[in-house]
């Protein structure tokens, strides 16, 4: 099986699903800011922007449309990961349950092809900081923690790991460039713009075409002989 070709499938359509979905967000957004109808201010003495919960809704759902998508990123890297795992032979749950444990799904699947399949994580080209954010932001927002707001915040023992997370606003990362990280009584959200969700697309791309001839090679041993 072409297990690349069809992780690759899955980012195409991830990518699509994520142009299209917020298409129309975007464009409430822009003509609130841009006062074009049906988003003609009327007049008014009180204080409060006009239109703010229309523009306050079309962002969160821009919010939930990236999160969307990242769990799908997410989703599609495991089942990469899992068809490699049952063509090898392998069962590295079992196996490597300290490591799935303790590192998550990517530690856990990096253990256990390095010992099984003999990858060598250190030659890997890819940003494998991003790729295990990619996990853990989706873990967050497939278990959020109040009902009172779709705003989805890392979790503290995340960001022991990762002090200053990749799928971060530039606003609270602008806090942590200036020394104010005290500033951020709450966790900062787990904020995924269309560039950070690019770059992750990317970035498991990138994994998967460097790992899916080593993965050829482990399971056809006589390719390499041969060679």
């Amino acid at each position: 099986m072409d297990v690349l070709f069809f992780l690759k499938d899955r980012t195409r359509l991830i990518r699509q699903f994520y142009e299209h979905g917020t298409s129309p967000f975007n464009e409430i957004i822009r003509k609130i800011e841009a006062e074009e109808e049906p988003y003609v201010p009327p007049y008014s003495e009180d204080g409060e922007p006009p239109f703010l919960s229309e523009w306050i809704d079309a962002d969160e759902l821009r919010e939930v449309t990236g999160r969307c998508c990242l769990s799908m990123l997410s989703a599609s890297l495991q089942l990469y990961f899992r068809t490699w795992e049952r063509d090898l032979g392998l069962n590295c749950g079992k196996a490597f349950k300290v490591e799935f444990k303790n590192e998550g799904i990517v530690g856990g699947y990096r253990a256990c092809l390095a010992s099984c399949a003999g990858i060598d994580w250190t030659r890997c080209p890819a940003d494998l900081d991003i790729i295990e954010q990619v996990v853990l932001a989706r873990n967050r927002d497939q278990h959020p923690e109040s009902i009172t707001s779709v705003r989805v915040t890392h979790a503290e023992k995340d960001r022991q790991r990762y002090p200053r997370p990749f799928f971060m606003s530039e606003r609270e990362a602008a806090l942590f460039e200036e020394g104010d990280e005290p500033a951020l009584f709450m966790s900062p959200s787990v904020h995924v713009s269309r560039d950070k969700l690019m770059k992750a697309i990317e970035q498991v791309e990138y994994l998967c075409e460097w790992l899916e001839e080593k993965m050829f090679d482990a399971k056809y041993p006589a390719r390499i002989l041969r060679d």
